[in-house]
């Protein structure tokens, strides 16, 4: 099969692939050539990936993996590398809310999300950008949120830990330019059909969105395409925000 897409041939993992903005970026990126490994610890990831070998497209191999065990996940590149004999993109999407205050957020929840939305990008990219560095370069994506820009109610510990990915992010990249590894943020805001809410519905609504819409997993998919892709070679250390205007409205 010949590809014409903008991420011919490219060797892609992205975590929490299963569902929502995950399972979108993972399905776009294949749809424009690239070979994907779509992570995740549940198992509806075999679907994601039947679905994608399926279609006239890239090629998907599932790794189930817990991205916050080291192990795991150097284990789940060592795959990617036997597979496909490089890695090329990465996209950190996993995270966890505990939706609690300050006040009431127990120690073990604050270690939960710290793990899933932020050790897990931590893990990931040590060993992907090693496994790039052999590949001779590479280009990394991290998913924030909005509410790494501004406090968001009984939201403590996920706030902090986006947070803290934004400088993640700028931190690697200066690491990591040396070995032509790119490392960008695109940070989303509420995304209607990927948590299941229809645009306007309970704790969904648009107020604030400029564009008077919830985002959609496609869209953020769109925004992980170009930012792994050629076309974003310049493109370093820096964050796409898609948020429909939100953040401009406070």
């Amino acid at each position: 099969m010949t590809m014409t897409g903008r991420v011919d041939e490219k060797v892609c993992i992205v975590t929490g692939a299963g569902r929502n903005i995950g399972r979108a970026v993972a399905e776009r990126l294949a749809e424009e050539g690239a070979n994907v490994v779509v992570v995740d610890l549940d198992e509806r990831g075999v679907d994601v990936a039947g679905e994608i070998n399926e279609a006239d497209s890239g090629e998907a191999l599932f790794v189930q993996c817990d991205v916050t065990d080291e192990d795991a996940v150097a284990s789940m590149v060592e795959r990617t590398v036997e597979r496909w004999g490089a890695v090329d993109g990465l996209v950190n999407n996993v995270a966890y809310a505990a939706n609690k205050s300050v006040l009431d957020c127990t120690e073990a929840e604050w270690d939960r999300v710290m793990d899933l939305s932020l050790k897990s990008a931590f893990l990931c990219t040590k060993h992907a950008a090693r496994a790039m560095i052999e590949s001779g370069g590479g280009s990394i994506v991290n998913v924030a949120s909005t509410s790494g820009h501004r406090g968001t109610p009984n939201k403590a510990a996920y706030c902090s830990a986006k947070g803290g990915l934004l400088n993640f992010t700028r931190q690697t990249a200066v690491d990591l330019a040396e070995h032509d590894i790119r490392v960008n943020t695109q940070t989303p805001t509420r995304t209607g059909s990927a948590v299941g809410f229809e645009s306007g519905g309970p704790g969904r609504n648009t107020d604030g969105i400029l564009r008077d819409r919830l985002g959609e997993p496609i869209d953020h998919a769109n925004a992980a395409l170009f930012l792994l892709s050629d076309e974003a070679d310049f493109v370093n250390g820096t964050e796409l925000v898609v948020d429909g205007g939100y953040l401009a409205s406070y």
